[in-house]
């Protein structure tokens, strides 16, 4: 049995003629989307902009609730499940998002935010400050960050650091999959290499399940076990990562190969 599993998923959005009136059609964001995840591996999901990536993975998150389909996750339904179920569910599932200063509170320290999410799971930690500290720091030094400066503001850190923190947050209640949405796209090509090894580092050593969002095909490459093309709401092809790039079926993903740049070479 896959580790996630979606079977036929929809999710679309009505149009309407006034804020009550009755749709008068449907934005088909998610459009039957099938796919499968096994334990331990990363799977790449790829697309331009607008083709409905983030809402399929905000649909798993079921922070959207999905129209119609079956999200299996470890053998259980999630679209079954009644908000109550789902709100304890998703420890087991955290999210990543693009932006880390827009999903990082301001006003809170590193310390902070990184202990609220530990006590959604680890409610003992909340009897000993010296036990929720000792596993702040060790929250820190897991994703590259010096423990020193836990008690610093998401402003006074850079791009990549705060990837970083967002990166131990999700990893603060013991997850078993991670939805990283375009995780890399908003930092330097330097950075993104040491975010992308974080994330390698991170699957072998605590045998995460990953879902990596991103438009760029050659990040995807890099990371992904398999690769699942999404256009228009569908996914348009699906395979093994080299397979994908060597043998592309799809015309849709021979567009975004020729895309990619190319370094040439000058004599």
């Amino acid at each position: 049995m896959p580790f996630l599993e979606l079977r036929d998923v929809h999710t679309h959005f009505p149009i309407r003629k006034g804020t009550f009136g009755t749709p008068t059609d449907w934005v088909r964001a998610v459009d039957g989307v099938t796919l499968s995840i096994e334990k331990g591996e990363i799977l790449g999901l790829v697309g331009e902009s607008g083709c409905g990536k983030s809402t399929l993975s905000r649909t798993i998150m079921q922070l959207e609730r999905a129209t119609s389909g079956e999200i299996w996750l470890e053998g259980e339904n999630l679209v079954t499940l009644p908000p109550s179920e789902v709100r304890k569910r998703r420890l087991d599932f955290q999210m990543v998002f693009q932006d880390p200063y827009a999903s990082l509170n301001p006003r809170m320290t590193v310390f902070s935010t990184l202990a609220e999410a530990l006590l959604q799971r680890h409610h003992d930690l909340g009897n000993s400050k010296a036990a929720l500290i000792d596993r702040v720091g060790q929250l820190m030094e897991r994703v590259g960050l010096d423990s020193r400066y836990m008690r610093k503001y998401p402003h006074e850190f850079s791009g990549g650091q705060r990837q970083r923190i967002a990166i131990a947050r999700a990893l603060a209640p013991d997850p078993r999959l991670i939805l990283a949405d375009e995780p890399v796209s908003a930092l330097d090509v330097s950075i993104q290499s040491q975010i992308l090894n974080l994330l390698l580092k991170l699957r072998d050593e605590l045998g995460l399940t990953i879902m990596f969002i991103s438009h760029d095909l050659s990040v995807v490459r890099y990371l992904a076990d398999d690769i699942a093309v999404m256009n228009a709401g569908k996914i348009v092809e699906y395979g093994p990562a080299e397979e994908v790039f060597n043998n592309p079926r799809d015309e849709y993903t021979r567009k975004l190969l020729a895309a990619i740049p190319q370094i040439r070479q000058t004599v």
